[in-house]
């Protein structure tokens, strides 16, 4: 719909692999409405990432073409539905899905928050991809709108964290629900983070990778929370929510998330809610010469790419054996970050830490076992 006070000719057309599907002609002062066919329909999903280009061309009262827009669109359904076992599960499209995925807070040694390059940013997506992730839970930080287009391209689902804000020393409690001390936060503190939060929702809600929500991690400036996940919800209720990953628990929006390092553990159940594993892993390795420094940490540390690729093995398969519960796995983490020597690639990008071929076939054999 084109804000207008003339009623001007519009055309708007949908096309998916080059081919025009569909064409509607209508007046720019009225919302126009596309319908498909069933063999027009075609869902977006991690292994079809589907993508329809959609054009609209405006023209004048002597039906000449004044102005014109290309930009893309997809079909996506996200939700929460109990699985034939009992258990809540992420739906996509109708069909659980696992989502297996990585911690990625984006620095890189250069410019911290700001990649050297657009090709830098994508190397990153696509190797995620390569080691057969189908998730990046992107941590406390927001990317250019680029990242997200590549990730809708070639179908990488998104758990978009809020930055956390206004730190202080509440009592951080994962281990139990309804545990732990919001944050004291002043009304104007409160004021920006809605504000912010608001700004970040309305600015990247058009990405249909994005299929989940966080607004507060580990109790860091957590507060209101049942309000703010309303206030999410209100603002854009095609997505879910996690509330609070790693706690402080409260039981509102659509999960349950626990952290556990290194290995997987649940510890704690909420039946009428997805039960996930936000963060687990974070295994080291050191790979001398491409360490930002030499005092470096990681949860368990190990010496070889043989024997990391091998510890991921077993938690993936702990998940799928043992803890049939969880929906979603979040391993920490993507690339080494200044002294946390935790990634699978390391700081610069240089060097990959573990087997991929093995690391590919665990995460294969994850995302398959809710099929």
């Amino acid at each position: 719909k084109l804000n207008s006070e003339k009623q001007l000719p519009i055309s708007l057309s949908l096309e998916y692999n080059g081919q025009n599907i569909k064409k509607v002609k209508e007046v720019s002062n009225k919302n126009i409405t596309i319908k498909l066919q069933d063999n027009e329909f075609h869902e977006w999903s991690p292994s079809e990432p589907n993508i329809y280009t959609i054009k609209a061309e405006l023209f004048n009262e002597q039906n000449l073409l004044i102005d014109s827009i290309e930009s893309y669109t997809t079909i996506r359904k996200i939700e929460q539905r109990k699985d034939e076992s009992g258990y809540y599960r992420i739906y996509l499209n109708n069909k659980p899905l696992f989502n297996m995925g990585t911690l990625d807070q984006g620095y890189w040694p250069d410019g911290l928050y700001t990649p050297p390059s657009e090709e830098a940013m994508i190397y990153d997506i696509n190797k995620l991809k390569e080691l057969g992730f189908n998730t990046i839970r992107k941590h406390v930080k927001i990317e250019p709108y680029r990242y997200y287009y590549y990730c809708d391209k070639i179908g990488m689902l998104i758990w978009q964290d809020m930055p956390s804000g206004d730190r202080q020393n509440n009592k951080w409690e994962h281990h139990y629900l309804n545990k732990g001390d919001d944050v004291k936060r002043s009304e104007e503190s409160k004021n920006n983070y809605y504000q912010e939060w608001e700004k970040i929702i309305d600015n990247l809600k058009f990405f249909q990778c994005i299929i989940i929500w966080v607004p507060f991690n580990e109790a860091w400036g957590q507060f209101d929370t049942e309000k703010v996940v309303d206030f999410t919800n209100k603002k854009d209720p095609t997505r879910l929510i996690d509330a609070a990953s790693g706690g402080n628990h409260r039981i509102c929006g659509n999960f349950l998330d626990l952290h556990n390092y290194p290995q997987p553990s649940q510890y704690l159940k909420v039946d009428n809610l997805i039960n996930i594993l936000g963060e687990f892993g974070g295994l080291g390795l050191d790979i001398k010469g491409h360490t930002w420094k030499d005092d470096n940490w990681g949860y368990k540390t190990f010496q070889t790419k043989e024997e990391i690729t091998e510890k991921y093995e077993e938690y993936i398969n702990l998940i799928i054996e043992s803890l049939k519960g969880f929906s979603a796995a979040i391993y920490t983490q993507t690339t080494d970050v200044e002294t946390e020597i935790n990634g699978l690639i390391t700081y610069d990008r240089e060097e990959v830490k573990v087997i991929e071929e093995r690391i590919k076939v665990a995460n294969d054999k994850i995302i398959r076992y809710l099929k």
